[in-house]
């Protein structure tokens, strides 16, 4: 399969400070592949490299085989850029922003007038297409900076947290392009700090903290490098404030967290788990009203990868 992204010893410094650290990865034609990291990991810095924005300090990067740095424009013609804060101009309308945009990628008059229709009807906004940006709803605005990114027809589309603080019709939509899109053959690079969207979304996953590449693979066999973070998941009909803390108390919990209505005990053995809650259950009079177990999620692969300690990062805020 033909490599669309190819990072080589990629790398990034700011004056000391050793922002992306000799990363190598690629990314494969027609899948969406995720890149997560924590805030200051390194995620944008590598989104700016690859897209020409800004130079690497060591390394390089392909683009459809060609040198992001050495063969820039032939590079960028194949790619769509949706920056994380949305670039629209708020004084033109919709209609005159995809213009605009489309100026930038020597696209004909012709074809960006069929492209900016069929964008606006995509992200539903053709009816606002001739209102001014300005008077956009935030959800409204990301939808237009996503069809600005596509108005070249791109073949590569790098999304920088494309669905972060949105309504919920705003992200449904935006969903259902990526997927339409990666049908449609479109390879998809996304960051995202929506563990779960990720998880949902991505082919494959690169999780990155410190500048470095911790790990890469698809969802499912991450998840499974961690098998010993296994978990038992309850709820009762009624739960008293002293309830999570005799949980915790349940021979073979390591930690036990409230979520919800639910109870969720981290376990290396959840059938020996069972028993003990089911006898904690019975002395106190507490109905079950659900029971699971569950396996390892793709936020506890992040959890545990990028060594993040919630509890004590909270206390130290």
């Amino acid at each position: 399969m033909e490599n669309v992204i190819e990072a080589i010893n990629l790398t990034k410094y700011y004056n000391e400070l050793l922002a992306v650290d000799h990363i190598n990865f690629e990314v494969k034609k027609s899948e969406i592949f995720g890149f997560l990291g924590p805030n200051g990991a390194g995620k944008t810095t590598t989104i700016r490299m690859l897209t020409s924005l800004t130079k690497p300090s060591e390394g390089t990067a392909r683009i459809f085989g060609y040198d992001i740095q050495s063969e820039t424009i032939i590079a960028k013609r194949y790619m769509g850029i949706v920056p994380e804060i949305s670039n629209i101009y708020d004084d033109l309308s919709a209609w005159d922003n995809l213009m605009f945009t489309g100026e930038l990628y020597q696209v004909s008059k012709s074809e960006r007038e069929k492209r900016a229709k069929e964008l606006l009807e995509m992200f539903g906004l053709y009816d606002r297409r001739k209102a001014k940006a300005k008077g956009f709803s935030k959800g409204m605005k990301r939808r237009l900076t996503i069809a600005m990114g596509l108005i070249n027809n791109p073949q590569l589309l790098f999304l920088d947290e494309p669905t972060s603080g949105l309504d919920v019709q705003s992200a449904l939509i935006i969903k259902d392009v990526v997927r339409e899109l990666n049908q449609k053959g479109v390879t998809i690079f996304l960051t995202t700090h929506n563990i779960e969207e990720a998880n949902v979304t991505c082919d494959r996953v690169a999780i990155i903290n410190k500048g470095k590449i911790a790990a890469i693979d698809t969802p499912e066999r991450l998840k499974k490098t961690i098998q010993s973070v296994q978990s038992v998941e309850v709820a009762f009909e009624k739960a008293s404030p002293r309830t999570l803390r005799e949980l915790e108390n349940i021979p073979l919990v390591n930690e036990a967290r409230k979520e919800g209505d639910k109870f969720r005990l981290y376990t290396p053995d959840p059938a020996g788990v069972l028993s003990g809650l089911w006898e904690y259950a019975k002395t106190n009079n507490l109905k079950p009203i659900s029971l699971n177990t569950l396996g390892p999620s793709l936020e506890d692969v992040f959890v545990r990868l990028t060594e993040i300690n919630v509890k004590a990062n909270r206390e130290e805020s």
